[in-house]
């Protein structure tokens, strides 16, 4: 999970090309919010600490929802539409290459995903 996160947050920074997966978007999320019910468990009072890990996270998490929507060969600008990005976030990515790049996921980690024997 960390591995993820790292990929996403160190690496794409700023990366609004290409393609993201629903694992590699959710988990980003998933500790980001952990992130901030800790700072908000240890600083409870003031939101500085808060603020500045949102204006900390604002490129990655705007970079990595547009690619989310490029992996479902929409456009960024869906991203602006209330509850339907929820559900486009949701849906599993295009399989194999489309508009906006490669499949993020190789067919072995599709097929291990499933649950799937592989011998």
């Amino acid at each position: 999970m960390l591995k993820i996160y790292k990929s996403v947050f160190f690496e794409n920074y700023a990366n609004f090309k290409g393609r993201s997966r629903r694992k590699e978007f959710w988990m980003f999320f998933l500790v980001n919010w952990a992130i901030s019910f800790i700072i908000n468990l240890i600083s409870p009072t003031t939101d500085l600490y808060l603020n500045i890990f949102l204006i900390i996270i604002f490129i990655p998490s705007i970079a990595v929802a547009i690619r989310r929507m490029h992996d479902i060969n929409k456009e960024w600008w869906c991203i602006l539409v209330p509850f339907f990005n929820v559900y486009l976030w949701t849906v599993m990515g295009d399989v194999g290459e489309n508009t906006y790049g490669s499949d993020p996921i190789s067919e072995l980690e599709y097929l291990m995903e499933l649950g799937k024997d592989l011998n």
